[in-house]
């Protein structure tokens, strides 16, 4: 259950991938038995062929999807920084279980090649761990549904074994915060698009350096451009990164993230952040025990130019409706109080998984 050398030189001599030993020198005429498997050998065949340039798809969740294409070198940077954060090299060993067609998956490759890791490789799905037998994992990447759904099975257990877990994809809510605490595993928030292959920032969210901002990696720069929005400068990108995210600054290091621009509600005059309130709503879940998913849209308004309108998946009971538009009431701004609630059996998704909020919202009009 171990792996590779990002110099070809195979430091481990297998790896575990799908519950099975495989050589690493026998990896490149590996029958892959699904698409997980097809994608991951073709990506290590191109990268042990000393392929230089690489073609990377973003998720969509903000807008139409599109190709990047990047340089092996800036991934292997990008790796190395990562490395380089959580103290972890050729002693290691990473469990990936994320889809490597996308940069979260592709990024824990390229670290564990260009940082020597053992690899144990998982069909993604919503709780990896179940497949996990005696192997020692010492490092994965997550998204907040695995996270949860992990908390909620006895494989919770591995958290007490793992040294560092990123979360990325998507916002923690409160209450999977706070049940981070219980374990001795180090968990950490990610910040990061396709357009800076993969994080450029950490969160550590547990333990006793826990914080509310999110930390730059060793290297980047960071800025924010007239609308707030954060601008990012790393030494193996070509150019600046200005993105659409709204962030608040604590100092030239650490931010607060607040949301996307493109997702600002301009109702009456006011500027309403949707995450910002959804964090509130979040907590207002959490008391009535609900596990829908949800999210805050503006909608056209002759009046008021956009209204605020909350979206969620599925269906309520009518007490539980009641319920919640009392504690919406009683817990929210006037401003950014929902003029209305609308459900939908099924939110939009990116490729990814991600919910595609216009996609979404458009059901509604």
């Amino acid at each position: 259950m171990k792996l590779l050398n990002c110099n070809q030189e195979c430091m481990h001599e297998h790896l575990m991938l799908n519950d099975r030993p495989v050589q690493t020198h026998a990896l490149a005429t590996a029958q892959p038995q699904s698409e997980f498997e097809r994608h991951l050998i073709s990506f290590w065949n191109e990268w042990q062929a000393g392929k230089h340039g690489f073609e990377l798809q973003t998720s969509g969740s903000t807008g139409t999807p599109k190709i990047l294409s990047v340089h092996r070198s800036q991934m292997e940077a990008s790796a190395r920084m990562t490395l380089t954060a959580l103290g972890l090299g050729a002693n290691h060993t990473a469990l990936i279980c994320l889809d490597t067609r996308y940069i979260a998956g592709k990024m824990m490759l390229v670290r564990c090649w260009t940082g020597n890791l053992g690899m144990v490789a998982i069909e993604p799905s919503a709780n990896p761990f179940q497949r996990l037998s005696h192997e020692k994992i010492d490092f994965v990447a997550l998204v907040p549904y695995q996270l949860k759904t992990i908390l909620r099975a006895p494989e919770r257990k591995w958290f007490d074994q793992i040294k560092h877990v990123i979360v990325g994809g998507a916002p923690l809510d409160e209450r999977t915060r706070q049940e981070l605490h219980l374990f001795t595993a180090q968990f950490y928030e990610t910040f990061g698009m396709t357009e800076t292959l993969s994080h450029i920032a950490l969160k550590k969210i547990n333990g006793p350096n826990r914080s509310d901002y999110f930390h730059i990696l060793p290297g980047v720069r960071i800025r924010q451009d007239e609308r707030a929005c954060l601008c990012i400068e790393a030494p193996y990108l070509p150019a600046e990164v200005i993105s659409n995210d709204v962030v608040e600054m604590k100092s030239p290091e650490e931010f607060i993230w607040l949301g996307r621009v493109d997702n600002v509600i301009n109702s009456g005059g006011i500027k309403i952040f949707p995450e910002s309130t959804e964090r509130k709503i979040e907590r207002i879940f959490a008391e009535l025990q609900l596990t829908n998913r949800y999210f805050i849209a503006g909608l056209p308004d002759e009046k008021w130019g956009q209204t605020v309108v909350l979206l969620v998946e599925g269906e309520l009971q009518k007490p539980v409706y009641d319920a919640l538009e009392k504690k919406l009431k009683f817990h929210l701004a006037k401003f950014e109080l929902p003029r209305s609630i609308c459900f939908i059996g099924k939110f939009a998704e990116t490729a990814t998984g991600k919910i595609n909020r216009p996609k979404t919202s458009e059901l509604l009009r």
